[in-house]
């Protein structure tokens, strides 16, 4: 059975570091969730349009919302103002979908590569998270490079170390692995 809103102590978490793993750990944490009959809200930040597997498994679940909003990988990026401006625009839907109350858990994948990038301030996502996450919403944010001011804030934080990579091995992107 489901803890009670007013029951339960929302945590802050932050999944960030060079290694692989961030966004897998959080989608973890969303399956889980739902496996209680939580309401999850998923926001992926950078990944494109396409499809994966975790979305296709959490279109199984009535209780998971998805949205895929990101331009892509944008380290490859040819316009850096407009990954500016689909990051600004994604962080505003973030923030309406927090402030709705209507979630028990949201994941913000890969919103720390927006800061690493100077797209969206740490100290932005800190303050409105301090000032307006609900005491009972479970807030989790992925991606590299994650602002001082946000790890500050967190309740747990863990960092993803690389060792070694099967990319620097010649080994491209594997379905049901990385996507």
């Amino acid at each position: 059975m489901m803890k009670s809103r007013d029951r339960r102590q929302g945590v802050v978490l932050v999944n960030t570091g060079e290694g692989k793993g961030k966004s897998s750990s959080a989608l973890g944490m969303v399956f889980r969730a739902a496996g209680w009959d939580m309401k999850v809200c998923v926001i992926q930040y950078i990944k494109g349009q396409w499809q994966t597997g975790e979305q296709k498994a959490a279109a199984r679940f009535d209780n998971i919302e998805w949205h895929a909003l990101g331009d892509g990988f944008t380290w490859d990026t040819k316009n850096p103002e407009q990954d500016i401006k689909t990051s600004r625009a994604i962080w505003e839907f973030s923030q309406e979908k927090i402030l709705s109350q209507a979630f028990d858990v949201v994941l913000l994948d890969e919103i720390n590569y927006c800061c690493g990038y100077n797209w969206i301030s740490g100290q932005e996502i800190a303050d409105f998270i301090r000032d307006h996450k609900p005491p009972w919403m479970h807030l989790i944010l992925t991606g590299r490079n994650a602002a001082p001011e946000v790890l500050a804030i967190a309740h747990t934080v863990t960092e993803m170390g690389k060792v070694k990579h099967a990319y620097e091995q010649g080994i491209k992107a594997e379905q049901g692995i990385e996507f």
